[in-house]
C-alpha cells in the first residue's frame, strides 16, 4: 500500500532529525526523505526539497508552521 510522505499546508508540528535517506521508487526520479522524532513523542518520515536535505544531519532540530515548508531550526 502507497503512503504519502508529502507535507501538508496544514500540518503543525516541530522535532529533531533522527535520520536521512534518498530513495528513487520510480527509477526517474530521486526523492530525499528525513526521519523525524517529534516533540509530542511520536515519529514522522517526511519528503524534503535537497536543499533543505543536504543543510540537516541528524541532531538538527526541525520546525513545520502552518502554510510553510519545514525549515530547520
Amino acid at each position: 500500500m502507497f503512503r504519502s510522505r508529502r507535507v501538508r499546508k496544514n500540518d503543525v508540528w516541530e522535532g529533531v532529525v533522527t535520520g536521512k535517506s534518498r530513495n528513487a521508487p520510480d527509477g526517474s526520479n530521486l526523492y530525499h526523505y528525513v526521519e523525524v522524532a517529534l516533540n509530542d513523542g511520536g515519529t514522522k518520515k517526511i519528503r524534503v526539497a535537497r536543499a533543505l536535505w543536504d543543510a540537516l544531519t541528524p541532531g538538527d532540530g526541525i520546525v513545520k508552521r502552518t502554510g510553510s515548508d519545514p525549515e530547520r531550526k
